[in-house]
């Protein structure tokens, strides 16, 4: 009997994707017990097709201040977040820096590779990282034969684009104090279990909000002075939470 192209498909996207597994080394993992599996990517398998597919697939690990991708590399790979916080930044011809998103467990970036593009902004770990690089080829072969990640993917690329249009309005309209707590609410969205958030340095705060550094250092003081938030170490916060939606109802807003 002759093979269905969807079978052809399925049967050429496990044989690459098994290479890379055998290229993949110590650090590879299981993608049917990554815990972030059902916010990701092959979130859209199921059990039966997860079985299909290789045991392991390239892991990388980061170090906070490190480049996942630099803008304008050509983007040969996707990667999926398991653990970890990454920002996307552009800079400019003058050295300054503007911050796009954030993107936390679960999220896929690098996606200018479904189309062979180069990278739009650099990938900077705000955090230990861990993420799954996915090759472009992987993608395309696994999407022939399984319709539904090619929908998925579209999804995620469409909360790419929302994601950076919110922070386009939130972060860089309205007053600074304003800005400075819609970012500590955005900030919130990745907390860890402990209840701590990632606190971004100062010069990180200012490429976000398009504040000055010093600007930032203040707004940092009098939101510890007014119980807002307190530092759990050097990079980490606790919030209070009623305070904070308090202080955003009292702030002046974009318009």
């Amino acid at each position: 009997m002759v093979p269905s192209d969807s079978s052809r498909c399925s049967h050429d996207a496990l044989w690459i994707a098994s290479n890379d597994a055998r290229r993949a080394g110590p650090e590879a993992h299981s993608c049917a017990g990554c815990p972030v599996r059902r916010q990701a990517l092959f979130g859209v398998f199921d059990e039966a097709m997860l079985a299909r597919l290789p045991a392991h697939i390239s892991e990388q690990t980061i170090e906070p201040g490190q480049a996942l991708y630099r803008a304008n590399e050509p983007a040969a790979a996707a990667w999926t977040i398991r653990e970890g916080l990454i920002r996307l930044e552009r800079s400019s011809e003058r050295g300054g820096r503007r911050v796009l998103r954030l993107a936390g467990p679960g999220d896929l970036v690098g996606l200018e590779a479904l189309l062979g593009q180069t990278h739009a902004a650099d990938a900077i770990a705000c955090t230990p990282l861990q993420v799954c690089r996915l090759p472009r080829v992987l993608i395309d072969e696994l999407g022939a034969a399984e319709p539904a990640l090619l929908r998925d993917l579209m999804k995620r690329w469409q909360a790419a684009l929302d994601e950076a249009e919110e922070w386009l309005t939130e972060l860089s309209t309205g007053d600074a104090r304003w800005r400075m707590l819609r970012l500590l609410l955005k900030l919130s969205e990745y907390g860890e279990p402990d209840g701590r958030i990632w606190l971004p340095a100062r010069g990180d705060i200012g490429a976000m909000l398009d504040v000055t550094v010093e600007t930032a250092s203040r707004l940092v003081a009098a939101l510890k002075r007014e119980g807002v938030m307190q530092f759990a170490d050097l990079r980490h916060a606790r919030l209070d939470m009623p305070r904070l939606l308090a202080a955003l109802r009292e702030a002046v807003g974009p318009g």
